[in-house]
């Protein structure tokens, strides 16, 4: 059985950033389970990003501005999960092959949460783009962030060839990763005190 190899993140990415401005329901085609994950996790990147472009709208009225922040904790949460859904069916590749090595060194920060910040970087350089080409804009707005544009295209590239490396590196038993979980707390009313110790049935 041949070891797993990474599937190109920042071209999946790209393609569905591009894909989903044009049809905001349009389906991007996933050849692997991991895909698949990579896909769902950027689409929770995807909505987050634009909802708390919402939330930032001037004059948003108490009401709306309250339940735009409860839609952000719910797909933040949806956000980090599927980030663990990531190392999860990354180890499940890793499985067969007895990967990754007991011995190895432990990498402090999982593939997922790499994945994560891929995603967050890909909408950057998208919505950038959009910036450096605006027609209607401030003078020196195209340059400005034409500088911004090439800052994050080396991080992009950075922190991509960074999470290849650590799976060549897993791959020859050389390095290792968790699947940690997150076990954030605020969104569950059993352990955020200021839900339940709010009046009410889940605070008495």
């Amino acid at each position: 059985m041949p070891l797993p190899l990474l599937p190109s993140i920042p071209a999946l990415h790209d393609q569905a950033t591009l894909l989903w401005h044009q049809d905001a329901h349009a389906q991007p085609p996933a050849a692997s389970p991991v895909e698949q994950a990579i896909l769902a996790q950027h689409r929770a990147n995807y909505e987050l990003w634009h909802i708390e472009d919402a939330a930032r709208t001037p004059g948003i009225d108490d009401a709306t501005l309250a339940r735009t922040k409860r839609h952000i904790d719910r797909v933040n949460q949806q956000r980090n999960d599927l980030a663990e859904q990531c190392d999860a069916l990354l180890l499940a590749l890793l499985a067969p092959h007895a990967l990754p090595h007991a011995g190895a060194e432990l990498h402090s920060e999982s593939p997922g949460l790499m994945i994560d910040r891929l995603s967050i970087l890909a909408l950057k350089l998208f919505h950038t783009r959009e910036e450096v080409e605006r027609v209607v804009a401030p003078s020196g707005h195209a340059a400005r962030n034409s500088e911004r544009l090439g800052i994050l295209l080396e991080q992009r590239a950075d922190l991509d060839a960074a999470l290849q490396r650590l799976w060549r590196r897993v791959l020859a038993s050389e390095r290792s990763f968790k699947h940690y979980r997150q076990l954030k707390m605020y969104n569950d009313p059993t352990l955020n005190p200021a839900v339940y110790r709010a009046p009410g049935p889940i605070g008495t």
